[in-house]
């Protein structure tokens, strides 16, 4: 606040991410702001700074930010307002208005493109097989053990296993590039000057369909199938008329399909773990969601025939949503 020279300040009550992170608007300010309260023990600041420059640099739209103390965690930024992309997908949504949905999927489509055009990702670590197969592990771990209760065959064992091995290696073949790594509809602010990024503090080098199946298959709104391989297809064309990829129809689905069958695993086992041991409890209400997207994906496909029977034998006649007492 010494910043502004401004002694009449306020903090407003704070909002939180699925982090430890807080963010809390001040009143008084001549234009909005927020202080960004990044315990430094828990997530530290210096790797939300460092992606933040680097996007700036190659023009995305990201909070400005005014000071900083990376010491204590604290960071003193734009506030780009409240009402996120999947707000206005919603409204879109119970309008029944595919044509605005469409405009604002080709322009978030568009802004990972340009994340993967213009920034050079050897500036962030890699999305590499440990990363990969330890965000795999928290499903069984979160979501089949501790919300519902399973213990593991060591046919079950095997099974996940084998999935996670296919998985790991489809994601390490494609094409390596920025990775968001949390591109959805929450993380995206409509603004004047076009669609702003927040949440990107843990970019890594990545496969190429992560960003896009974040987007598409999103863990908090769903769309018709057809819809979302639409949007997929354009976005292949936009990368074949590039020159950078040669992928076939068939090719790129598998990819997209595989690198989101590994996310929605990941994510069954994260919103567990945001409640159980972060005290989170409005993570529970998307599970059916997210899991609805792995059973899409698992049928699909014959390499993960075992897999889709596991899920569907763990979830069988269980209401997801409820939480379970140790």
């Amino acid at each position: 606040m010494a910043t502004l020279g401004r002694s009449a300040l306020q903090l407003q009550a704070a909002s939180t991410d699925a982090s430890a992170r807080r963010y809390l608007p001040l009143l008084g300010a001549e234009a909005p702001l927020l202080l960004m309260d990044s315990p430094p023990e828990q997530v530290p600041l210096r790797p939300w700074l460092h992606i933040s420059d680097v996007l700036r640099t190659h023009g995305l739209r990201v909070p400005q930010v005014i000071a900083t103390d990376p010491a204590q965690g604290f960071a003193l930024i734009e506030h780009l307002g409240d009402r996120v992309l999947l707000s206005e997908l919603i409204d879109a949504q119970q309008r029944k208005d595919m044509h605005t949905v469409d405009a604002h999927y080709q322009h978030a489509m568009d802004t990972i493109f340009s994340l993967q055009s213009r920034i050079a990702p050897e500036c962030v670590p890699d999305y590499d097989a440990v990363r990969l197969s330890m965000e795999l592990e928290l499903m069984p771990t979160w979501f089949l053990q501790r919300h519902l209760g399973m213990t593991l065959s060591g046919a079950d064992r095997q099974t996940l296993e084998g999935s996670f091995h296919r998985l790991i290696d489809s994601a390490l073949c494609q094409p390596q590039v920025f990775v968001h790594r949390d591109f959805h509809a929450r993380n995206l602010i409509p603004t004047d000057d076009g669609l702003a990024l927040i949440d990107f503090q843990d970019a890594l080098r990545g496969a190429f369909t992560y960003d896009l199946v974040s987007l598409l298959r999103d863990c908090y709104v769903r769309w018709p199938v057809q819809n979302v391989h639409a949007w997929a297809e354009s976005f292949r064309l936009k990368w074949l008329r590039s020159g950078r990829i040669a992928d076939e129809p068939a090719d790129f689905h598998r990819a997209f399909d595989w690198m989101g069958l590994q996310r929605h695993l990941k994510v069954l086992g994260i919103f567990c773990r945001l409640h159980y041991r972060d005290g989170k409890a409005s993570y529970l209400k998307d599970l059916p969601r997210v899991l609805g997207y792995v059973l899409e994906v698992t049928e699909s496909w014959p390499e993960f025939a075992a897999l889709h029977a596991l899920m569907l034998r763990a979830t069988a006649r269980v209401d997801l949503t409820a939480a379970r007492q140790p």
